[in-house]
């Protein structure tokens, strides 16, 4: 499905939510370190079960109760920095005032005006992602606006709030957890529905991501952003797509979300011409009785039953794309796995994966059905079966059948998961006002912007680069949207050249990386003592690549010392010529018969020959000279 549409036509409203990462110190309500940990690390675990509760008008969260229907053991993996906040057995801390400080910053870039006093909530959250069931959040500036391509786009608020636990498996009984990223603080901030297009849905991230990273106080790296965004169109409904993980897939993810709003509308249109209707679930397991189907005959040998729901005037329509594979029957299955079971088989399908025609004639007639109503091209209805335990099957086509429901009324409100496909799944209902109320543990902060500086946008490092330092596009882009742009800045207050600096900083560090440098051992130590050693003349350029290299496969060694043990040190002009007189004296043929023709080829092997210790331009010099001697 890669039809385009006319977004204006059809009424395209959307709108963002960003959440990144800030890059503090400790976390948002306690001192423990933010640094993340590996599984492998944790000392001991703990066991929880959630539950929904009412809000303080003793209202029930929709998204909760769904969520709760389903009981799950949740297992904490804690570390030896694992604190009693982080475990829910403290209350929390005061805010942290580094992540204010940044938040603040955020806020400033975005033209937002802070608020006079930021209250604490909390907000519901039982999928086992925080050990207290809700997360610590806050309003901290409101009223911002960024400007596209396509126009101006709103930014309604910027909340500063904990990250959730990192999710590290499913287990037998539940959901396994790291407490490592708990209590990260997390900015979110969330744009006006003021994006008509799927291009400027990307463009306006786009433009958010940039501000974001210009503080230098987010982190970088896979699951550090993560991108929402709220669809909808003029006769759809407002769909909330959670975990989008690249900026590159928001322009894939809208267009998709309203190619499946559009055609679940048409699929509405012709339900209602059909008079199509959902009947009641039944138990239909003696149908099975005898499969040769794997599934359902598992199923049935482990005491499960086989549930059906009788669905008329939905043939054909059940298996009908509505996105790049995936179909309404995939809705279908999406909300019965959110019950526990493995997915469904309907009839569009079927006969096929062992469920024979004949089963699929007697499945009609046991729910119901005219014979031929269901088998063939002609089929004018459908019905769907979940095998499964008897409690799990019975939930789950239940489920079936509501969500067969609302598919005659068009398309239902809901929260969406981005799949690796750009694509989206069912995840749960939108969640309602109930989920948020007051956290009486911390006290209101007042945000002073005062206190901070607004960043240098990145757009303005690199213009600023370009001009000040004369390096070329792209290698001052590469710098000021890179992790190491104050190496850089400092290398150059020590009278390092500005080329070599950035080349050091980000194209050499790409380089030997493809070579299979573990380059992620390099640290800010390791390139300030490289690029002391430049600006004494101790280390030629040219040796700037092993360098790095053997600073990288024995972090534990200084610049200086990884330099002698490479035999790197700068080597002086009779060094140099020394070394330059035996490659001409090697080639004396050459040289007598090129002359200045040989240099090319020389000059490589004088190169190698000095192993990265001189300069080439000396190099070049002295090489010059002993040819012109001989030719």
């Amino acid at each position: 499905m890669t039809e385009e549409f006319d977004y204006d036509d059809l009424g395209l409203v959307a709108g963002l939510e960003i959440h990144q990462q800030l890059d503090t110190a400790t976390k948002l309500f306690c001192d423990c370190p933010t640094t993340l940990r590996e599984p492998e690390e944790s000392t001991k675990t703990i066991t929880r079960y959630l539950h929904p509760t009412k809000s303080e008008l003793g209202e029930l969260d929709e998204a909760a109760l769904e969520e709760s229907q389903v009981e799950r053991e949740f297992e904490y993996l804690a570390y030896d920095s694992t604190c009693l906040v982080e475990a829910d057995d403290e209350p929390p801390h005061r805010v942290d005032e580094e992540a204010m400080a940044v938040a603040l910053e955020i806020a400033q870039l975005l033209d937002m005006r802070a608020v006079d006093e930021a209250h604490v909530m909390r907000k519901l959250v039982i999928d086992g992602s925080n050990t207290s069931g809700f997360q610590r959040t806050m309003m901290v500036a409101t009223g911002g606006e960024i400007e596209t391509s396509e126009g101006p786009v709103g930014v309604e608020d910027l909340m500063l709030e904990e990250e959730s636990a990192q999710r590290v498996e499913e287990t037998e009984t539940g959901v396994r957890y790291s407490l490592d990223r708990l209590g990260i603080p997390l900015v979110e901030i969330g744009t006006d529905p003021d994006i008509r297009s799927p291009a400027q849905a990307q463009e306006a991230a786009e433009r958010i991501g940039m501000l974001l990273r210009s503080t230098g106080q987010v982190r970088r790296g896979l699951g550090t952003i993560r991108q929402d965004v709220n669809v909808s169109i003029a006769e759809g409904a407002r769909v909330e797509i959670k975990g989008v993980q690249s900026l590159e897939d928001i322009e894939d993810i809208v267009r998709n979300e309203v190619g499946r709003q559009v055609a679940l509308l048409d699929i509405a249109d012709e339900l209602a011409d059909r008079d199509a209707t959902v009947g009641d679930p039944q138990d239909v397991t003696d149908v099975f009785e005898g499969t040769d189907s794997g599934v359902i005959r598992g199923a049935l040998d482990d005491g499960g039953e086989v549930w059906a729901v009788p669905l008329p005037g939905f043939g054909g329509v059940v298996g009908r794309e509505i996105q790049p594979d995936r179909r309404l029957g995939t809705e279908f299955s999406d909300h019965a796995k959110r019950h526990g079971a493995g997915g469904i088989f309907h009839t569009d399908e079927l006969p096929a994966y062992g469920v024979t025609e004949a089963e699929v004639e007697a499945l009609a007639e046991a729910v119901g059905l005219g014979p031929g109503a269901v088998v063939g091209d002609d089929a004018t209805d459908a019905v769907a079966i979940v095998a499964d335990a008897p409690e799990t099957a019975a939930q789950a086509i239940e489920a079936v059948a509501e969500r067969a429901e609302t598919a005659m009324d068009g398309v239902p409100e809901e929260t969406r998961d981005a799949t690796e496909e750009a694509t989206t799944q069912y995840l749960r209902p939108l969640p309602g006002a109930a989920r948020m109320y007051p956290e009486t543990d911390v006290p209101p902060v007042e945000p002073d912007p005062s206190e901070v500086e607004t960043p240098e946008l990145l757009t303005e490092k690199t213009e600023r680069y370009r001009e000040e330092y004369d390096l070329d596009a792209g290698l001052a882009e590469q710098v000021a949207y890179g992790k190491r742009w104050e190496l850089f800045e400092e290398a150059l207050g020590s009278g390092v050249d500005a080329t070599l600096a950035a080349q050091t900083v980000e194209s050499t560090v790409t380089e030997i990386r493809r070579d299979g440098a573990p380059v992620e051992k390099l640290t800010d130590k390791h390139f300030r003592e490289v690029f002391s050693l430049l600006a004494e003349d101790e280390l030629a350029k040219e040796g700037v690549p092993d360098l790095l290299s053997a600073l990288a496969e024995n972090p534990a060694l200084s610049a200086e010392e990884a330099a002698e043990q490479e035999d790197l040190g700068s080597a002086g002009e009779d060094e140099v010529r020394e070394a330059v007189v035996r490659v001409v004296e090697r080639n004396a043929e050459q040289v007598e018969a090129e002359g200045m023709g040989a240099f090319s080829g020389l000059m490589g092997e004088c190169m190698g020959e000095l192993r990265g210790k001189a300069d080439g331009d000396v190099v070049s010099d002295v090489l010059r000279e002993e040819i012109q001697k001989r030719a």
